[in-house]
């Protein structure tokens, strides 16, 4: 211990007038001694004594010294916290596939697949980022092998890769966490064939998270189309003699920058993105240009490049939002209106032999969806053919941050000439209500890079069917949707990539560690039946014993909950049943609510680490997806406007009945869990039903609207789930008191005082989704009512509380909050 005192002091301490190692490198001192000294230091060296009560406590030892607990460990839990964080780690070693891709031999009966992996690092508090490979051999008996390399690659500082379509060569993209410039490689087989340093001048980080994220390839390889942060505008520069004339961006020691005028950024995760804008390099030359006729009032994102005239890569397609007045929070939010737009490439007068235009790139990009108020994730067909975009217009129409997809195709024509009168063809449409076991919908938010089958005119993607994740065919011509993933033994399945016809995927249970599937195509014609499926052993999903044993002994099930009161529906689909997933150990084992937030999103009857871990304890779980989740229709979803905090809640309490009542389950106690809206939920719960709760446990919950509305990054999101679909466009952030009473009487506040649960807040200081005020504001009055609460802030984390330091203490602690209470 002595020896940890003196690094640890060694390294806080250095810079201190007071030579604390000699003290510290002492036998070991009274505390009377250690107190004496402490106040000696914070009379004379206040800034060395902010750190030196924690340094101190470890040191006090002795059969005469008094234990000091950890700040907000309850030592008479403190067992449960080492043989909790113990299973918990187990869980959280497990790997997942960010990003596959699949590179096929010249004789089609090989072919390689290449996985990026990643892994939480609980010490470095990061994820760590590896690539592993699999040769696959295909034979004529309908099966295939895997190949695995020996070891993985650490992709160390690595913010994306993207390869080329031929396979031989990556792009590996390293953004700066400061002014420093991008790095942009380009490897080859073997070596590092070319490297660019992209000042920040030209223009800023790549955007690399998904979303406005697009990197494309040119057919030759030789051009790469990307989004990136436009470079940001000159800030005014002031030195002795006050204003300087002619600012520029470059640093002088003489003089500083100002402020200048405040800009939005794109809210939730997105600090620091203002603007994304399209760039392309040219890899012979080295040479970076913005591409030009993109209105300053659109944000860019997602380029691909188009197909090919008179042998000239001479367009870009890609995403635009519009954003006149402000920026609302982008993440997670599908009802920001956005279009399809059809550019110039920067390079393409310089492809031309001949004929070289004086206004080229000078032409505004032309919107080639205006008709629809949504377009996004645009796809060739492997022809050229057909462009084929996802849309997100019924959330758009309705306010709702997620809801129904729809599938549509424009025609190509050969000359490349489109404009606004352009024909856009329905291939998957929404629908409202489905017949019970049909195809509810599509609810996909991304497209393979290449997730077309050899007919040209099939695509294959993942879907949400229910409380289960799908792997479906659709015919772009015909639209005929097809489901290919099993639908028995219970699972949710994710595509990974295509090998030709085949498909590389991942199937999972809430019971069921995530295992690789490979599903070889058997029959031409496209069908569940099409495929055979075959477990793939691979090095990736490893996983402890104690894990499986753990498993081995729960259940789970899908239960369909009958909605009371039907007969106040207002359409068919709102009165159909909805589902929840229930996870079983013992009939009389405690039970856990568990709700997802949106709340238009679902809980999927897949792995996920927390709610295993938790199962693992001995808790039973039930994992609600009430009306307004995906999966189960556009008019089920579109119920819940305007009603929560009245219809959810009643559904995730009838639900608790039904398994009650159904006799799957006699809880003796029961606990709920939710954030965001879950955690909404799980706060109006408490208050609703102050007798039903033994324990609660908030993430970044919304607690009072009337407090959120003004400080949020979507304050129309206040208005829609509070007073409907027709305040999508009215919403404003100085509300009436009308309104303000309103969201109050809607806001689990409004209950606060007949709370008596013992509830656990975790909550992020960096949340712009749900402003840590708000958690803060409703767990200070339970304390002031003498309610037994614990807080517990993440400095440095935003709404999802994500970061794996992060993550892993939240569940620990909800862990030991629920055992103290439920057991």
């Amino acid at each position: 211990m002595a020896t940890l005192l003196f690094h640890l002091s060694s390294s806080i301490f250095s810079n201190g007038s007071v030579n604390l190692l000699q003290i510290q490198n002492r036998p070991l001192l009274s505390h009377l001694n250690y107190t004496i000294i402490h106040r000696r230091i914070s009379l004379h060296h206040p800034h060395i004594s902010k750190g030196l009560p924690v340094i101190l406590a470890m040191d006090v030892s002795g059969p005469d010294s008094r234990k000091d607990s950890p700040l907000g460990v309850d030592m008479a839990m403190e067992e449960e916290y080492v043989s909790l964080s113990k299973l918990l780690q187990d869980f959280t070693s497990i790997c997942s596939i960010d990003r596959t891709w699949t590179f096929s031999s010249e004789n089609g009966n090989e072919s390689t697949a290449m996985f990026l992996v990643s892994q939480p690092n609980l010490i470095a508090n990061k994820r760590k980022k590896f690539i592993t490979s699999a040769h696959i051999s295909k034979g004529s008996t309908k099966g295939a092998s895997f190949q695995w390399s020996p070891f993985p690659v650490e992709m160390t500082g690595v913010s994306t890769i993207v390869p080329s379509p031929s396979g031989s060569k990556l792009l590996v993209v390293r953004n700066s966490d400061d002014d420093s410039p991008t790095q942009l490689e380009i490897w080859g087989h073997c070596q590092l064939e070319r490297e660019f340093q992209i000042a920040q001048s030209i223009h800023g980080s790549v955007y690399t998270d998904g979303w406005f994220e697009g990197i494309s390839w040119n057919v030759e390889e030789c051009l790469i189309a990307y989004v990136a942060e436009v470079p940001a505008p000159l800030k005014p520069t002031f030195n002795s003699n006050g204003y300087k004339k002619g600012s520029s961006n470059e640093k002088d020691s003489c003089s500083w920058k100002g402020q200048g005028e405040f800009e939005e950024e794109w809210g939730e995760t997105y600090v620091g993105k203002r603007q994304p804008g399209i760039f392309v390099i040219n890899l012979d030359s080295g040479e970076v240009r913005d591409v030009k006729g993109i209105s300053k009032c659109l944000s860019a994102g997602q380029v691909v490049w188009a197909p090919q005239v008179e042998g000239n890569d001479q367009y870009l397609v890609f995403v635009g939002w519009s954003a006149d007045k402000r920026k609302l929070g982008m993440k997670y939010c599908y009802n920001r209106p956005c279009a399809l737009y059809l550019a110039e490439s920067p390079f393409y007068h310089e492809a031309r032999e001949t004929g070289l235009k004086d206004n080229v790139g000078d032409l505004p990009a032309c919107n080639l969806t205006p008709s629809i108020s949504s377009a996004f994730h645009p796809q060739f067909s492997p022809d050229r053919k057909y462009l084929l975009f996802l849309s997100c217009k019924t959330s758009v129409d309705s306010g709702a941050h997620s809801a129904t997809n729809s599938l549509h195709r424009l025609d190509w024509p050969t000359n490349g000439k489109l404009d606004s009168s352009t024909a856009v063809y329905d291939v998957i449409p929404v629908i409202m209500n489905s017949e019970e076991g049909s195809f509810p919908g599509l609810y996909c938010l991304h497209l393979l890079k290449n997730p077309w089958l050899s007919d040209g005119c099939t695509m294959v993607l993942t879907s949400i069917w229910g409380s289960v994740e799908v792997i479906i065919a659709v015919n772009i011509l015909s639209g005929n949707v097809s489901c290919v993933s099993p639908i028995k033994p219970i699972s949710s399945w994710n595509v990974l990539a295509l090998d030709g016809d085949n498909i590389l995927a991942v199937s999972s249970s809430p019971v069921n560690v995530l295992q690789m599937k490979y599903g070889l195509l058997i029959e031409k014609s496209i069908g569940s039946d099409s495929w055979s499926w075959l477990d793939i052993s691979n090095p990736i999903f490893k996983y402890s014993e104690r894990v499986e044993k753990s498993l081995s002994a729960i259940k789970f099930s899908i239960i369909k909950i009958p909605v009371k009161d039907s007969s106040f529906c207002k359409t068919k689909g709102a009165a159909r049943p909805y589902e929840a997933i229930f996870v079983s150990s013992t009939p009389t084992s405690p039970l856990i609510v568990i709700l997802h937030g949106g709340p238009h999103s679902v809980s999927l009857a897949s792995f996920t680490k927390s709610s295993a871990f938790l199962s693992s304890l001995g808790f039973n779980l039930l994992i609600v997806n009430y009306r307004g989740s995906l999966g189960f229709g556009e008019e089920a979803l579109q119920s819940l406007l305007g009603n929560i905090g009245s219809q959810d809640v009643n559904d995730v309490l009838s639900a608790i009945d039904h398994v009650i009542d159904s006799g799957i389950t006699n809880p003796s106690k029961i606990a709920v869990l939710g954030g965001s809206h879950g955690g909404f939920l799980t706060t109006h719960l408490i208050g609703q039903a102050p007798d039903r709760f033994a324990a609660a446990a908030a993430r970044n919950p919304v607690c009072n609207l009337a407090l959120m509305v003004g400080t949020t990054d979507i304050p129309e999101w206040c208005y829609v789930e509070s007073c409907g679909t027709a305040w999508k466009d009215n919403y404003s952030e100085a509300p009436s008191m009308e309104h303000l009473s309103l969201f109050h009487s809607k806001s689990p506040i409004s209950h606060i005082f007949k709370v008596k649960t013992p509830t656990l807040f975790l909550l992020g200081a960096h949340d712009r989704r749900v402003p840590i005020t708000n958690g803060l504001q409703y767990a200070r009055e339970l304390k002031e009512m003498g309610v037994d609460c614990k807080i517990i802030t993440f400095p440095n984390d935003v709404h999802g509380i994500d970061r794996p330091q992060s993550d892993f203490e939240s569940f620990l602690n909800i862990g030991v909050w629920f055992k103290k209470y439920c057991t």
